[in-house]
């Protein structure tokens, strides 16, 4: 069989093979390997197709090899698969089918693929976990989170180093755009005829450090089942931002009670091994709060994370948001705060605090540090 028609038989499954013929070993392996995942998906099995293509809902027999445990069907696909599906195929097992031992099996833990769907999965049942399985999750927890922290350092750095320089700089960002180096460098590319220099490569200025008037950053995370991904982010954030110059952060969590989590952000695995998911929300009680510790209105910036579906008092939360933004506060109300910031929130009380003066919208955490940064006049 040539190389597509396999591809088409993996996509379409045995239903296809009368057309496509049968399978070497090595597809073989891996078409057990996606039946051992997708074959469980009954809307799928009777629409006769699988995620990410068709697939044929009649599994015939055959001599592809029995994948029977969790382990062994990890071991498999890290076998025959790339990476990008590796994680897609690891997510789809802990998000879209739930399989537990993924989560309660220490052997499964310590092969698994560290991702931030899993680091969600893990934050998010962490409390059924036996010590054990802790440990071995942990390791999930603090490769993430590593992760995480390595690319949001590089944008902090970038973004909070002050005026420019003459120095040329490896980091494009169009605010630093060079354009006298620019063109001079690229001018062998220009056209006569259409009066246009062709840019093969743009410069860009390097900053310089600049001292920071002192300025108060309050993140308050609401840590509700469906904020995870914003909780993770959150923390990340904060740490990021902890150690610099001039920018006093707070990290505070909140469902229906509130905990401040500053002393622990320079440690943002510590801190989401001990963020307990779920519950009630009152981001009224929060945001009053967050109104006690600031301490000069007009440089203080307070982010709230929420869906903004409030357990508590509206009416007070609304009220203390306008007595911030009219003290001078910053008040930054956000919906999600992930690398999708793709938001799902109650649009009508978001709406109410937009009227009293909060900047209401969803971001990226690079996108909160611009923020932050243009506010500190950086």
């Amino acid at each position: 069989m040539s190389a597509d028609l396999e591809r088409w038989r993996l996509i379409l499954g045995p239903a296809a093979e009368r057309s496509t013929g049968g399978l070497s070993q090595e597809n073989a392996a891996r078409d057990a390997a996606l039946d051992w995942l997708y074959g469980r998906d009954e809307d799928l099995g009777k629409r006769g197709v699988r995620r990410g293509g068709a697939r044929g809902a009649d599994r015939q027999g055959g001599d592809e090899p029995s994948i029977v445990t969790t382990v062994d069907w990890l071991d498999g696909i890290h076998r025959l698969f790339p990476k990008e599906t590796i994680e897609r195929l690891e997510r789809d097992a802990i998000e879209r089918y739930q399989i537990n031992d993924v989560l309660t099996d220490p052997d499964v833990l310590d092969r698994i693929e560290p991702n931030p769907a899993l680091l969600k999965a893990v934050l998010q049942t962490k409390h059924l976990m036996n010590p054990a399985v802790l440990q071995a999750a942990r390791r999930i927890v603090e490769e993430v989170v590593r992760q995480l922290v390595e690319k949001l350092s590089v944008q902090v750095r970038t973004v909070f180093t002050g005026s420019r320089s003459r120095k040329p700089s490896f980091h494009r960002r169009a605010r630093d755009f060079d354009l006298k180096r620019t063109l001079k460098a690229n001018l062998k590319h220009y056209s006569p005829e259409d009066r246009q220099v062709a840019i093969e490569r743009p410069h860009f200025h390097s900053r310089t450090s600049k001292r920071l008037e002192q300025w108060q950053l309050v993140l308050l995370v609401d840590q509700s089942g469906s904020m995870t991904s914003s909780v993770i982010h959150s923390a990340v954030t904060a740490a990021c931002l902890y150690a610099l110059p001039g920018l006093k952060t707070h990290l505070v969590a909140f469902d229906t009670s509130v905990v401040d989590m500053t002393s622990e952000v320079d440690d943002p695995v510590e801190l989401l091994m001990k963020v307990q998911l779920g519950g009630g929300t009152d981001i009224a009680k929060a945001v009053d709060y967050a109104a006690g510790l600031i301490e000069n209105p007009r440089r203080s910036i307070v982010a709230l994370i929420t869906d903004f579906y409030e357990g508590g008092s509206e009416a007070r939360l609304v009220h203390t948001t306008k007595q911030l933004c009219e003290q001078g506060t910053q008040f930054l109300g956000l919906a999600a705060l992930d690398e999708e910031a793709n938001p799902s929130y109650d649009r009508n009380l978001a709406g109410r605090m937009s009227d009293v003066g909060a900047h209401i919208g969803a971001m990226t955490p690079s996108h909160l540090v611009e923020f932050v940064a243009e506010r500190l006049g950086t």
